[in-house]
């Protein structure tokens, strides 16, 4: 393992904030003086639509729980997960591989420089949090983000284009050649937005043949965003990632409403 660089955990808290409409009748004073002025400015002045902003207490409590996924996962302290991330995924895209090179090739180097720093939508500009989980060999990551009001949905536009133009290429780490493929995956209709893709990395561990798989989600929610990498070397955890992106998605929508997250999974369909 390759320790990740550390990241701040930011996170999230709503605020709400509603106009009421008001109404005065006209009247006067012993003088006839018109004193109805305070309505007409409250009927002239707009409302405010209701709003939420991402803060760490609601980040941390949009996180989803070990109950959350099926199987055996269980949550990882935070000073492990800091540790994380397979070596196989470093190394330079080689631009040979593609009728547009360089172009293609800086696209596909994005895509594995995100997984390994965990900004597969770019960096969060407000808040975040971050949580592992671990099962035998594999590992499932799920984090919470606040953005620019435009980076969650350039990215997943950019993340759908990647099983076309990342289809398969062939990165080096250190004289060591691995395959790389990258396919669409589906995921539940939840959120604005949504966006999933399988990497498959072929190459050398311990001068063993090994095959590491990651199955990536990001769901935008406005502008916020959950993000989902799970897998290792015993084959795809799709179907954990479908359930922490359903579950997770609604944990969301719930902290950006004000309410409290349901504290046991809701029935998956």
């Amino acid at each position: 393992m390759t320790r990740r660089p550390s990241r701040p955990v930011r996170v999230l808290c709503s605020a709400l904030a509603a106009g009421a409409l008001l109404t005065t009748a006209a009247c006067s004073d012993g003088d006839g003086e018109d004193v109805s002025q305070a309505g007409a400015v409250a009927r002239q002045t707009p409302t405010a639509s209701p709003t939420a902003t991402l803060t760490e207490a609601g980040a941390q409590t949009a996180l989803i729980t070990a109950a959350d996924i099926e199987d055996d996962w269980t949550q990882v302290k935070g000073s492990e997960v800091a540790n994380w991330h397979d070596t196989l995924i470093i190394g330079t895209v080689d631009a040979d591989d593609f009728l547009t090179g360089k172009t293609d090739a800086a696209d596909c180097q994005r895509l594995m420089d995100g997984l390994y720093t965990d900004q597969l939508l770019g960096k969060p500009s407000g808040a975040s949090a971050l949580r592992g989980f671990q099962q035998d060999e594999s590992r499932l990551l799920y984090q919470v983000a606040a953005y620019e009001r435009t980076d969650p949905e350039e990215s997943l536009a950019w993340l759908k284009t990647l099983p076309q133009e990342c289809d398969q290429f062939t990165m080096t780490n250190a004289g060591q050649q691995s395959t790389v493929q990258v396919i669409e995956t589906s995921l539940p209709d939840v959120g604005d937005d949504r966006a999933g893709l399988r990497i498959t990395v072929q190459g050398q561990a311990h001068g063993e043949p090994t095959t590491l798989t990651e199955d990536v989600a990001a769901v935008r929610v406005g502008t916020d965003a959950i993000t989902v990498t799970a897998g290792g070397l015993e084959g795809d955890e799709h179907d954990s990632v479908e359930q922490a992106v359903k579950l997770g998605t609604q944990r969301l929508q719930d902290v950006l409403a004000g309410k409290s997250p349901a504290s046991t999974p809701s029935e998956i369909e």
